[in-house]
């Protein structure tokens, strides 16, 4: 059974301007480990602007799953929208779940600038060093 809980907070839409969606998303590829089973995000500090449409290009090289995960930074943008396959999701998103040989596409407006953790919450990857730091400027 697949439970899938999503929020929607109108406010923060309301902030996106329509023309924004227009523009072509800014995109950021990042790697969740690699093909030699390395714990890492690569790169591992991302800098994002707030205002701008982003859309990072999670691949998952290895043969582990991983998670992208950043609940503190999730909560400070606007989601478009989450693409994997032929299945796209939409609403408020924390975390996601790539597995081995996975991609998918995390599409954004960042609202709230701050320094945020990113962590893989796979249990030993966070301790094994798959770390990283988000970073959103006005």
């Amino acid at each position: 059974m697949l439970c899938l809980s999503f929020s929607y907070n109108s406010a923060l839409a309301a902030n996106v301007s329509g023309d924004l969606l227009k523009q072509p998303a800014i995109e950021v590829p990042i790697s969740l480990g690699n093909t030699a089973n390395e714990l890492k995000f690569e790169p591992n500090n991302l800098e994002f602007v707030t205002g701008k449409r982003y859309n990072l290009r999670l691949t998952n090289p290895s043969q582990l799953k991983h998670y992208f995960t950043a609940k503190d930074f999730a909560d400070g943008i606007w989601t478009q929208k989450v693409e994997a396959g032929k299945v796209e999701i939409k609403g408020a998103i924390h975390e996601v779940e790539l597995k081995p040989g996975a991609t998918a596409e995390w599409v954004f407006v960042p609202l709230k600038p701050g320094k945020y953790s990113l962590r893989c919450s796979v249990p030993g990857h966070t301790e094994a060093g798959m770390t990283g730091e988000i970073t959103v400027t006005n």
